[in-house]
């Protein structure tokens, strides 16, 4: 079974990246306009092929963890399904939370799925973060299940999480935000939860949901005095290190 340790380095013209989309719609929209503006290519044809399947009916994976929600595991893997009928290469899932069902997806597919946590905290390093103190904000879930912090932990990094009470004001309420396309409303319970975890020593914030990074969008980073990762960038820089080599230089950030 194919892992994101096995990308590949040669160019293929035949290859797309599968996109399973929908998790939320924004952010799989958001995803690929990242994918674009991050990819150094001088013209249309040089761009990545991609295949978009994206399913907003697949259940709340919050829900569904802490809750006992409906699963969306049927769903994820009926979007793969389609995805590698259309060609798909490789599959790209902008969902933090929905990588708690990660294993399971490889078990059903012989397709390489890039790892958004894993590539997230690859993108630390791209910003040049080696250590320190990070702060986590992300969905219920993916922070109570340690997603981030095993990661960020075996790589030598110490993690900052909020407490139980600030991820549902600032992280849950932000990302609710967004689902709602209230995006200007989502900024003020974002930057604040930030502002909280660099209070507490933190030295970089990663935005460990892909709404997120849609309520502290690029223009506005500016405005607050810390440096952010976000997981749309870091799925994005992953995608482009699979289809043209790990050796490839993407834009800056400001992109």
């Amino acid at each position: 079974m194919k892992t994101t340790g096995q990308l590949q380095s040669a160019v293929n013209e035949t290859r797309f990246l599968g996109v399973l989309g929908g998790l939320g719609p924004m952010a799989g929209a958001s995803f690929l306009e990242r994918l674009t503006a991050l990819t150094r290519a001088p013209r249309d044809q040089d761009h990545i092929p991609t295949i978009l399947w994206s399913d907003p009916r697949v259940p709340d994976r919050t829900d569904a963890k802490l809750h006992g929600g409906a699963n969306p595991l049927p769903l994820l893997l009926n979007g793969i399904e389609h995805l590698e009928k259309a060609g798909a290469s490789a599959i790209a899932i902008p969902c933090n939370s929905a990588h708690l069902w990660y294993d399971e997806l490889l078990q059903h597919t012989d397709l390489p799925i890039l790892n958004i946590i894993d590539a997230t905290v690859d993108d630390l390093h791209n910003h040049g973060v080696w250590r320190g103190k990070i702060g986590l904000m992300g969905t219920a879930a993916t922070l109570k299940f340690g997603m981030y912090q095993k990661v960020l932990e075996a790589r030598g990094f110490t993690p900052v999480v909020p407490t139980e009470e600030e991820i549902d004001e600032y992280c849950m309420k932000a990302i609710r935000l967004v689902k709602a396309n209230r995006l200007d409303e989502a900024f003020a319970p974002a930057a604040e939860g930030a502002r909280l975890l660099k209070e507490r020593g933190a030295t970089a914030i990663v935005l460990g949901c892909t709404e997120l990074p849609l309520a502290i969008p690029h223009h506005r980073r500016p405005e607050l005095p810390m440096s952010f990762v976000d997981s749309i960038d870091g799925l994005a820089v992953a995608a482009i290190h699979w289809f043209y080599g790990t050796g490839l230089p993407v834009m800056s950030e400001a992109a």
